[in-house]
């Protein structure tokens, strides 16, 4: 009897060995969970909440999310006119915080980035600019510089919002600086191992991605003025791609697929921008971008948008006011537009979007590309302060909401 018990609880502790979420939308940056078997549909009153904490800052705080390695969550916020990286255990309560510096403290002031856990390393990138690399366990300082001053950045109207891309012995950023518009350096030095020279415009919101096509790696991100891709091997710039906006706001991670790379922006005031797909092509170690469809719907200023099978989902923010959208993606064709929702960010786990209203309101969506489909609605508690920006997370069982100094953790197992 004793032996079967301790077969049954080894498999059970197998099945719910906890998953990690390193960086800003997870291990891959495709923004979904491995989760399985959680609930469909949700009582009224929303999921069970497992437990909250009001430690993270203060006031309006900041927008960052959380990242989750080896049984310890991390985050950013602000007090006192500074950034701070906090590292929480599993249950809320606070392991460690590290300053990082000043924070942005104009319009929405606040923390932007996630911090990106690398093994026993944090990567943390701040409003104003200060790259710091911390122990996880105990949050010391291993080396730190400031990239706009490094590499002769000017800060852009919201503040960096940037979240740090590691990749084998290197880290990724971009201070769109006169020195240089992106650099690689050593993650464990933090010394410059390649920069791509500056594009005489600043840098803009988005985090990075990486993809290979026809042998060569490459490096997509966003700066003023639209795209720009670089060998990601050496930094040679291989091509930008024009994708304006009044205010030069480029926020959302570029979607790569078969040879194709998804962008877009916010409209502004009824000025129409939208969606992009472009068809890269690579030639021995050069690329180039052409466009295969624009769609004026999609104009999204969040990074919420979600390639699903050959759908994208995601939420407008000039137009309709804000809406959730369905687009095909071979033909840019808007399948369906719902005003419901209105601005927000969402996450994909167990075939479902969980789905955060910037005000404060869920949505539980089946991503279904024949109608809107929503199985569950609900109001998270109005305890925060300020837009609730930061983008849900959704692992081993659990749901994290932030708004504001307040974390919230929920069950999403069926009870």
């Amino acid at each position: 009897m004793k032996t079967t018990l301790t077969l049954i609880f080894c498999l059970l502790s197998a099945c719910t060995q906890a998953a990690d979420w390193p960086m800003f939308h997870g291990p891959d940056g495709e923004n979904r969970s491995p989760d399985t078997g959680l609930m469909k549909v949700w009582p009224e009153d929303g999921p069970e909440l497992l437990w909250k904490t009001d430690i993270l800052g203060e006031g309006q705080s900041g927008f960052s999310t959380v990242t989750i390695q080896d049984g310890r969550i991390y985050t950013a916020g602000s007090k006192n006119g500074k950034s701070i990286v906090y590292c929480l255990t599993m249950t809320g309560e606070k392991i460690w915080e590290y300053e990082n510096g000043e924070v942005w403290e104009k319009n929405y002031a606040g923390t932007r980035s996630t911090p990106t856990v690398d093994g026993d390393r944090v990567y943390d990138f701040t409003s104003v600019g200060e790259l710091a690399c911390l122990d996880a366990k105990t949050g010391k300082e291993i080396w730190r510089r400031n990239m706009l001053a490094d590499y002769e950045g000017a800060n852009i109207i919201w503040a960096l919002s940037e979240s740090i891309r590691v990749d084998g012995d290197r880290i990724y950023c971009s201070p769109g600086g006169k020195k240089a518009a992106i650099v690689a350096l050593d993650k464990l030095t933090g010394e410059e191992i390649w920069a791509t020279p500056s594009l005489g415009h600043s840098t803009s919101y988005a985090s990075p991605m990486l993809f290979e096509q026809g042998g060569l790696k490459i490096l997509a991100t966003t700066y003023a003025k639209g795209l720009v891709c670089v060998n990601a091997d050496t930094g040679e710039l291989l091509f930008t791609y024009e994708h304006l906006q009044r205010y030069d706001i480029n926020c959302c991670r570029p979607i790569y697929r078969d040879g194709h790379i998804f962008i877009t922006n916010p409209g502004v005031a009824g000025v129409r921008n939208g969606a992009s797909l472009l068809k890269i092509t690579v030639v021995g170690r050069k690329a180039s971008a052409e466009l295969v469809w624009h769609n004026e719907h999609l104009d999204n200023l969040h990074d919420s948008v979600i390639l699903l099978g050959d759908h994208l989902y995601g939420s407008s923010y000039d137009y309709l006011g804000g809406a959730f959208l369905c687009l095909d993606w071979k033909t840019g064709e808007t399948v369906y537009e719902v005003r419901e929702t209105g601005k927000g960010s969402f996450t994909c786990a167990d075939g479902l979007l969980y789905y955060l209203c910037e005000k404060g309101r869920f949505f539980l969506i089946r991503p279904n590309p024949e109608s809107y489909d929503v199985l569950s609605t609900w109001r998270m508690p109005d305890e925060g302060e300020g837009p609730a920006w930061a983008h849900p997370v959704v692992l081993d069982g659990k749901m994290y909401l932030r708004r504001g100094r307040f974390l919230y953790c929920y069950n999403l197992l069926p009870r």
